[in-house]
């Protein structure tokens, strides 16, 4: 009679190794067997069996019964059940054991942990422009109350920069203030005069001034993206800075406020005109 694999699976989920459930379901079709024997009916490798037997009989799930060639015998199943049975509880009250002393040894190195900051988590270095372009679509929808921008080419969003104008406009209808500073020389290009015209139609406030002295966002007085020429990488490559922090915000907002002070509002005609 074949061995049944589901029943060996079962025996092994109890703590069995495969050779043993094998061996120990051989074992209780007959009243005995020699070593030989067992190894044929179970098909276990002959120099294995030895070993396999011995295994089982330090678990008590099998006895032995000496003579010119000894034999072996299984114990009746409900006693190995039993046993086995036993063996898995204490395994799992050992593990539940060890998993209370490691939660309260770890727990407080966890606590400890959030506690921890890197003195630079609040700033994120970007170079690839995907990256930037979705950073600064970020930084647009977090923005609930106050958004405010130098803008200077090259410009990372899309020039139609339609989830621009909706936040433009979403702000606008909640009491919020966009405000855009556009270098005076602006009016010279058909395709920024045209983003210009949609934005301040949407909301935005827009002046010109003659110098700028980086790209900027600064959303809520805490959130701040800004963009600088990188000297060390070359002339053309820009680094851009991510950062989260409202004492910088804060100064920035101020830095904001006194270009914009200078700048001159964006001609009404001819600028704007539909």
């Amino acid at each position: 009679m074949e061995l049944d694999d589901g029943t060996v699976n079962d025996l092994m989920s109890l703590g069995l190794a495969r050779y043993e459930a094998r061996v120990y379901l051989a074992l209780v079709r007959r009243g005995s067997y020699t070593a030989a024997e067992v190894a044929r009916e179970a098909d276990v490798p002959r120099q294995r069996v030895y070993d396999v037997l011995d295994a089982l009989v330090r678990r008590q799930l099998a006895t032995t019964h000496p003579g010119r060639v000894a034999t072996y015998s299984a114990v009746t199943p409900e006693l190995a059940l039993a046993r086995l049975m036993a063996l898995q509880r204490e395994s799992v009250e050992r593990l539940d054991r060890v998993s209370q002393d490691l939660a309260g040894l770890l727990q407080p190195l966890w606590s400890q942990g959030r506690d921890h900051t890197d003195p630079l988590d609040y700033i994120e270095i970007l170079r690839d422009p995907r990256a930037i372009s979705e950073r600064f679509a970020d930084i647009q929808r977090q923005a609930r109350h106050e958004l405010l921008t130098f803008c200077k080419p090259p410009f990372v969003a899309p020039t139609e920069n339609t989830e621009g104008i909706e936040v433009v406009r979403r702000l606008h209808r909640t009491g919020g203030t966009v405000r855009a500073i556009y270098l005076d020389d602006a009016l010279a290009d058909p395709e920024t005069v045209e983003h210009v015209r949609r934005f301040s139609a949407a909301g935005e406030e827009a002046r010109l001034a003659p110098e700028l002295p980086l790209k900027l966002v600064i959303a809520d007085a805490s959130l701040v993206l800004c963009d600088m020429p990188d000297p060390v990488a070359g002339a053309g490559t820009t680094t851009t800075l991510f950062i989260e922090h409202p004492a910088l915000a804060a100064c920035l907002r101020l830095a904001f406020h006194t270009v914009w002070k200078e700048a001159e509002p964006v001609p009404g005609s001819g600028l704007l005109a539909p």
